[in-house]
């Protein structure tokens, strides 16, 4: 099955072959001179000839007209645009142009890419030598230009009917000459740049680019998943390079940043995109999972690819004005980079879809990689002069980058859902696991508590019931009886001993309530309240309605301990002569309430106690609150669990 990315592979391929005829010659006989009028008309391919000479040439358009005389320019591969690929030369083209309208005209020669420099030279009719008409570079932003655009744009007027020899230099140390350029009056080119990127549709691209990363920073919101981090840095560069393409970074960008993104170089923000595409496909793939060493392969190829562009953008200005053969092997290495990064996601892909777990993934992900591929490898082309094939504007990169991120999208968007289900069912089994947890937790201490009601009940119990009946044996009294002070204190102890019989049998009945079941929540506390209200003490008031008994047993057992534990606390340190205990269930909720009108604490000076920590901390665990409101007039506790 995976030989179905094959016939992919092959077309993207085949899209990287020159069209000939379509880049060899100019599309009609050449002409003398260039009738400037009407726009539509002849494009100024027609009538230019082009000469490259090496960069340390002197700057002088005599002696590059020396070289017209002497045959040496060239009409050229021209389709709208001079394309002469990887070539590290200074080019001048020579044109004659003659206005044939019967007023003075004002018109604009325009460069629509970037050029280190460029300048215009014109000859009139009875002049002997050519004069600098303008000179300008594209490292300034479109409004610090001579003629403010997001093309190199050079003004020059002609009266009617005058003919003039023109000369544009251009100097471009990018390691392609890739240049679109054309002549048309000032009105025109003002009309051409107004409505631009709507004709150009960059307003809704550049819209669709911007709200695809939003999306996916949405996403990376809710999941943490670094796949829509990469996406976005994806997004931006090549976006950027895209602006770059077509100057619109000149209209909107300030110079600092604007020179900054230059100074990196417009083709390594397409390095720097491959290599975040390749950490996205390594993920969306899951390739460490199955693929470790390619992985880790492909990961040194995209940090390496990293490094490249922080040394490109070092060493570039340094090599244009010292080492121009340097300069070339850094272009060249960009290029061989730049394909690596592609050649590996291809061979990545394949070999992932050779693993049939994996095989549906990497068949999606080859979809949209063919996409962004298809319009790269156009772009590419002419690129490096393999052709001059433009078969959609603004460029086919841009389109396929627009279907590139809307299916990657739809890609990612089922990856969120399908984590989302993930992360449910995961929330659903830690939920089950600590209800089960909790519940093994409550029975443990529930037996470990009954355990210890049974030990004071059994063994401590019957212990001082037998040492009171000694104690009020007649032997005991009669020795007593003989010293009024022997009588006092066998008084007392015999008071503190039914004292310790009467706390142990609280306390017992405390541990251990009334069996869920066969004594409810209700029942376990009315049998605590009349317990100690017969023993004395404060008078314990007790509402709790019959829905308590509707509760599970787990939630019954705790709502015990905790109303135990606050009644508990009131009674033996309040001070207070009554206690009320009130249950009540809610909605969502079981609200417990133990209020004395004792004395009362100071909460910021007074440590809680053992007790009171114990509820604490079952509060917590069950997620619940607890709120404690104490002053003089007494205390009010109240609590909260969730059913």
């Amino acid at each position: 099955m995976w030989l179905r990315l094959l016939p992919i592979l092959l077309l993207s391929c085949w899209l990287l072959l020159p069209r000939p005829s379509q880049a060899a010659a100019p599309p009609g006989p050449l002409r003398d001179t260039l009738l400037l009028k009407d726009p539509k008309g002849a494009h100024l391919s027609e009538a230019c000839r082009y000469y490259t000479e090496p960069f340390t040439e002197p700057v002088n358009p005599e002696q590059v007209e020396a070289q017209w005389r002497a045959g040496k320019f060239r009409a050229g591969p021209w389709h709208k645009t001079l394309n002469l690929g990887l070539r590290h030369e200074r080019v001048w083209l020579r044109l004659v142009v003659r206005n044939t309208d019967t007023l003075r005209l004002r018109f604009l020669w325009s460069i629509f890419n970037f050029t280190d420099s460029a300048a215009l030279y014109c000859r009139r009719p009875g002049e002997a030598t050519f004069r600098q008409l303008g000179a300008a570079s594209s490292w300034v932003p479109a409004a610090e230009r001579a003629y403010p655009a997001r093309s190199l744009s050079f003004p020059f007027a002609l009266e009617p009917q005058e003919t003039a020899v023109l000369y544009l230099r251009i100097d471009l140390h990018a390691g392609a000459l890739y240049l679109p350029t054309y002549i048309e009056t000032a009105e025109h080119f003002l009309a051409w740049e107004m409505t631009f990127p709507f004709e150009r549709h960059w307003v809704w691209l550049l819209g669709f680019y911007l709200g695809s990363a939003l999306f996916n920073l949405v996403l990376f919101a809710f999941l943490r998943d670094r796949i829509h981090v990469w996406y976005v840095a994806y997004v931006v560069c090549v976006t950027v390079f895209l602006m770059m393409e077509d100057g619109l970074d000149a209209l909107v960008l300030p110079t600092a940043p604007y020179q900054l993104l230059w100074t990196v170089g417009q083709f390594n923000f397409m390095v720097l995109a491959a290599a975040t595409g390749i950490r996205i496909m390594q993920l969306f793939v899951r390739l460490r999972r199955g693929w470790p060493r390619l992985h880790r392969a492909g990961s040194l190829l995209a940090l390496g690819a990293v490094g490249f562009v922080g040394l490109y953008a070092a060493l570039a200005p340094w090599a244009v004005r010292h080492s121009l053969a340097f300069l070339q092997v850094l272009n060249i290495g960009r290029e061989v980079l730049l394909l690596s990064l592609f050649a590996y996601g291809w061979a990545a892909l394949l070999l992932v879809a050779r693993s049939r777990p994996r095989r549906n993934l990497a068949a999606y992900y080859a979809l949209t990689y063919l996409f962004f591929f298809t319009g790269f490898a156009v772009f590419w082309s002419n690129h490096v002069g393999l052709s001059s094939f433009n078969p959609i504007y603004p460029n086919p990169l841009a389109w396929g980058l627009f279907l590139e991120l809307l299916v990657l999208s739809a890609l990612l968007t089922g990856r969120f859902r399908h984590t989302l289900r993930q992360n449910a069912r995961l929330r659903i089994r830690q939920l089950h696991q600590r209800n089960a947890q909790g519940a093994r937790l409550i029975a443990a201490q529930e037996e470990e508590r009954r355990q210890l009601a049974r030990e004071l009940h059994d063994a401590i119990g019957p212990n001082l019931a037998a040492l009171h009946f000694a104690w009020q044996g007649p032997a005991l009294r009669q020795a007593l009886a003989a010293s009024p002070e022997a009588a006092a204190a066998g008084h007392q102890t015999e008071l503190l001993l039914r004292h310790l019989t009467d706390e142990v049998r609280t306390f017992s009945h405390t541990l251990l309530p009334a069996e869920p079941g066969a004594g409810s929540l209700r029942e376990a506390l009315a049998t605590l309240a009349e317990l100690l209200n017969l023993y004395g003490g404060p008078t314990v008031h007790l509402h709790a309605p019959e829905t308590l008994d509707e509760l599970p047993a787990a939630l019954q057992q705790v709502a015990y301990r905790i109303a135990a534990e606050l009644l508990n606390n009131a009674v033996r340190h309040a001070g207070a002569t009554t206690v009320q205990v009130e249950l009540q269930r809610l909605p969502a909720a079981l609200h417990i309430r133990v209020q004395d009108n004792g004395r009362g604490f100071d909460q910021s000076k007074t440590a809680k106690g053992i007790g009171l920590r114990g509820v604490q901390a079952r509060v917590d665990y069950l997620r619940g609150q607890l709120s404690v409101d104490s002053t003089a007039g007494g205390t009010c506790i109240t609590v909260q669990v969730p059913c």
